[in-house]
């Protein structure tokens, strides 16, 4: 049985392709140019946020206080009158683009790492690239494509933009599979 020490080279490895292909998905492919639209009456929205004191925080709207007040006929009459939804607002100034990236890349690095842990009680040393590829991409798959649906089911997040999100994930995928598939180790003499 292989150990997560042999393999290091492919969870780092896979973690760098990924960070690549991350990069021209986002930044050269205009796939997730329209993910995100412009919120009408944006600068009176922003004045009465800031007016409210909004800090850095995941919100929901109207949001009650329980589970009991959801059935509460004011709570409806706030929910029908609209309008319904979640909010990420983070800190003020630019956004820490350098801070999300490293946050990426050790997530992939984490990826990697089950992918390699669960694939090394499944394939054994000398295993095939064919074998080895299907295993890790599928283990992938779960981390970086279906785990996107849950956006969509619980927040409101387009399937399409989820979609895209997953089609990401399908790459990220292949590419972690690739590089275990070549790098993995060959059997014991």
């Amino acid at each position: 049985m292989l150990g997560l020490p042999d393999l290091w080279l492919p969870i780092l490895l896979s973690a760098v392709f990924i960070f690549i292909a991350s990069s021209v998905l986002h930044m050269v492919l205009p796939i997730h140019k329209s993910d995100y639209t412009k919120l009408p009456g944006e600068d009176d929205v922003l004045a009465a946020m800031r007016a409210g004191s909004v800090t850095p925080g995941e919100y929901m709207f109207p949001c009650p206080a329980d589970m009991k007040d959801m059935a509460a006929p004011e709570f409806i009459e706030k929910q029908n009158q609209g309008p319904v939804g979640f909010m990420v607002v983070v800190p003020n100034g630019p956004y820490a683009m350098g801070k999300a990236l490293i946050q990426w890349f050790f997530y992939t690095i984490f990826v990697g790492a089950f992918v390699a842990h669960i694939a090394s009680f499944s394939l054994d040393p000398g295993a095939s690239f064919k074998a080895v590829f299907h295993v890790t991409g599928s283990l992938a798959i779960l981390a970086h494509a279906v785990a996107q649906a849950p956006n969509s089911i619980w927040k409101g997040v387009s399937w399409a933009t989820t979609g895209k999100f997953a089609f990401d994930g399908l790459v990220y995928a292949a590419v972690t599979g690739l590089a275990f598939g070549w790098l993995w180790p060959a059997a014991i003499q």
